[in-house]
């Protein structure tokens, strides 16, 4: 076998992530509940004294490797945070991975959850303030708002606590050029955002009902 063949036989059959061992790999689950013979997407609110306390989002977290797949850590998520128990989700699809500009990749899963109402969704207390469902249509009807912020990459920091600047990337040092050793970059990132009665759904979130709605319309 000559060396190019070896090199084909080593290179994946798909294209996955690069150097996604380098990102938080996280999963969420978008998950649907039929009510008054409508599809809803249930949401929660996280709650007050955690991080991203307020935000409303699907349930998810970051990939353990227990979990053994990446749909598992949805699912494990949704368990722990809506008490759904695991037989009543039905995973019915995947959307396209997402990179996010904070340094993330996350894998979102389709699900449909086997409940008759909300009530049978028992939220965990420590991270969950509010769980609520908005029906698909609403979001099939409705255009988000449209807002960009730069991204910009930053080869030095500012210590908080001394104060002093700290490098990162020693562009000096390595002989580039000066423009590196400032922030550089500049990249719009598209913000879209959704407001209903219960708060303001965004982010990563609005960008994954933004997908799923333009895969329902083609």
């Amino acid at each position: 076998m000559t060396e190019l063949e070896l090199l084909l036989k080593k290179l994946p059959s798909q294209p996955g992530i690069h150097s996604r061992e380098e990102y938080i790999n996280t999963a969420v689950l978008i998950l649907l509940i039929l009510m008054n013979g409508e599809y809803h997407f249930i949401f929660q609110k996280r709650a007050p004294h955690i991080r991203q306390s307020g935000e409303i989002c699907f349930p998810g977290g970051i990939y353990r490797v227990e979990d053994g797949t990446r749909q598992q850590t949805a699912i494990r998520e949704t368990v722990e945070e809506l008490g759904i128990p695991s037989e009543k989700i039905r995973i019915i699809g995947v959307l396209d991975t997402m990179l996010a500009p904070m340094g993330a990749t996350v894998d979102a899963f389709v699900g449909v959850a086997d409940l008759k109402s909300l009530d049978e969704i028992i939220p965990n207390g420590d991270e969950v303030e509010l769980v609520f469902t908005v029906p698909v249509s609403f979001f099939e009807n409705y255009e988000p708002q449209k807002y960009e912020a730069i991204i910009k990459i930053h080869p030095t920091i500012l210590d908080e606590k001394s104060g002093k600047e700290v490098v990162l990337f020693p562009t000096k040092e390595l002989g580039l050029p000066d423009r590196y050793a400032k922030p550089w970059g500049g990249m719009r990132h598209t913000i879209y955002v959704y407001k209903v009665k219960q708060g303001i759904i965004w982010g990563i979130t609005a960008r994954f009902i933004v997908d799923f709605v333009k895969k329902l319309k083609k």
